[in-house]
């Protein structure tokens, strides 16, 4: 339909710190890197012919990109009352039934992003969640997880429109802000594009158990900055996030125009050793394919514990307030005094 290309990663490269057989198996993630198309039944079935495209292949998990179904309309920093209630419901809403039916055509699970509606959204706040889900193949929502950091930059106006999700006592369920969820032998964290950018939450998750972390993700051109390519950046601190924490990353971004900004797609799967296994184009639609040798973890993090060394008892400064000119503040210090963030 569309001339999407596919992208297929090769067999697994070794797992170079491997001493012991590995105990599972591999485990075939799939990525759809689209552009937003106004006509919403084509934009549907460009999503689909990629979920297609990749279970054919044999993906057990085929991931989208952030906002899947809408525009990135968070490039207004005034949105109306009425686009405020646009947000939808889960699990009634068009993006959970759109991945619901996917995952039921297919039999695999399907990963989509949508604007949730809050529960109290009518009331002096009226923003929603920026949110991830997963569907399984019976069409159970198995995975719903918000948003934990807002970008506040010019044409990423997301606290605007999204409320940052709710930590500690607030998230929702018995499984704090950092769910992971069980698919077959591999433990998925689903967090949201502004999440990648944060090492403390690669970090909670790789605690948790995730092997593999996805980052839907809406990232491009900066208006503020125009001549400023991130998309080294971006790709690097996400690797580096995935080395740092033994777990494989898929990013899966847009790509094309949306004014004032461009897309630039690269969405990427790695693994814990930092390879990139397949990479998108920056320009164009595609479908990447690729099998996560699930142990290669294991193996890593028992060369390197990073996680087994750490001194969480030395890292009280990272839980404080960050002030103005950029430093931790300190306990005689205000700490409601917190700068603005940045991309």
């Amino acid at each position: 339909m569309s001339g999407i290309e596919l992208i297929v990663a090769g067999k697994p490269p070794r797992s170079p710190a491997r001493v012991e057989p590995p105990e599972r198996g591999t485990f075939r993630v799939g990525a759809v890197q689209q552009r937003w198309h106004p006509d919403p039944v084509a934009h549907e079935a460009a999503l689909a012919e990629g979920v297609r495209l990749a279970v054919d292949r044999g993906a057990q998990l085929v991931c989208l990109q952030e906002l899947t179904l809408s525009p990135y309309f968070a490039v207004s920093p005034d949105p109306s009352p009425e686009q405020l209630a646009r947000a939808e419901a889960i699990p009634d809403g068009p993006t959970t039934a759109f991945a619901r039916r996917m995952a039921v055509e297919t039999g695999a699970h399907v990963h989509a992003s949508l604007y949730e509606r809050a529960e109290d959204g009518t009331g002096d706040d009226p923003r929603g969640y920026n949110t991830a889900i997963c569907v399984a193949p019976d069409g159970t929502l198995v995975a719903r997880t918000r948003k934990l950091h807002i970008p506040v930059t010019a044409g990423y106006h997301e606290d605007r429109w999204f409320r940052p999700g709710p930590a500690g006592d607030e998230a929702d369920g018995t499984d704090g802000p950092f769910p992971v969820v069980g698919l077959g032998d591999a433990q998925l964290a689903f967090p949201t594009c502004w999440d990648q950018w944060f090492p403390e939450l690669a970090r909670a998750y790789a605690l948790g158990g995730a092997d593999v972390i996805v980052y839907p993700t809406a990232i491009g051109s900066e208006p503020d900055h125009p001549r400023f390519d991130t998309q080294p950046l971006w790709q690097q601190v996400i690797v580096g996030n995935g080395i740092a924490n033994g777990t494989f990353m898929v990013a899966v971004n847009r790509c094309g125009m949306e004014p004032p900004l461009t897309f630039y797609g690269s969405s990427f799967i790695s693994d814990p050793y930092g390879r990139v296994l397949a990479q998108a184009p920056r320009d164009r639609p595609a479908v990447l394919v690729a099998d996560l040798d699930l142990d290669q973890r294991r193996d890593w993090l028992d060369l390197f514990p990073f996680l087994r060394t750490r001194r969480p008892d030395a890292y009280g400064p990272l839980t404080q307030a960050v002030l103005p000119e950029g430093r931790a503040a300190t306990s005689g210090q205000d700490s409601a005094a917190e700068g603005p963030a940045r991309s």
